[in-house]
């Protein structure tokens, strides 16, 4: 990871059509980024994550999910596969991404230097499980990092301090 690399922003993604794309687009917003699955036990959390974002969409936030398949195989499917699930299931209307590694030799640099930036539980870097979260304020800095045990629910109170 770059050591010029400040905050969110200057970092780049490649969206669901595997279209780098660079975080700037989202500046100046309130970001939830969520590593996410299909046929996770934690899956219904899209439920609360759309909720959230039609909430509080117009107030700033954006949640932008990075679909994941290193925890139990649990997204199979390509990147049209978990939108058109996510949307049928879910409703979901909040940017999906290219799917990702977040551990280990192919991670995707987000996940790089969301980690640098707030360590889970015990002070571990690595993601531990689908569903885990980040909350970045409008500057681009990580506030807080959310196990997957949290709901999206818990987390308005946070957003809500940073809109």
């Amino acid at each position: 990871m770059p050591v010029d690399v400040n905050n969110f922003f200057d970092l780049k993604a490649k969206d669901k059509a595997k279209q780098e794309i660079s975080m700037q687009t989202f500046e100046n917003k309130v970001i939830l980024v969520v590593n996410v699955a299909s046929k996770c036990g934690f899956t219904p959390q899209y439920t609360g994550l759309e909720e959230l974002y039609k909430k509080y969409k117009d107030q700033g936030l954006v949640i932008i999910g990075f679909p994941c398949n290193q925890f139990g195989g649990q997204e199979p499917g390509n990147e049209e596969e978990i939108e058109s699930f996510c949307q049928v299931n879910f409703g979901v209307t909040f940017p999906l991404m290219a799917k990702i590694d977040v551990n280990g030799e192919k991670e995707d640099p987000v996940y790089a230097w969301l980690k640098s930036q707030k360590a889970g539980l015990m002070g571990l870097q690595r993601i531990k499980w689908n569903f885990e979260k980040f909350l970045i304020n409008r500057e681009g800095k990580v506030v807080e990092r959310y196990s997957s045990i949290t709901t999206p629910s818990a987390i308005a109170k946070d957003i809500e301090k940073l809109l």
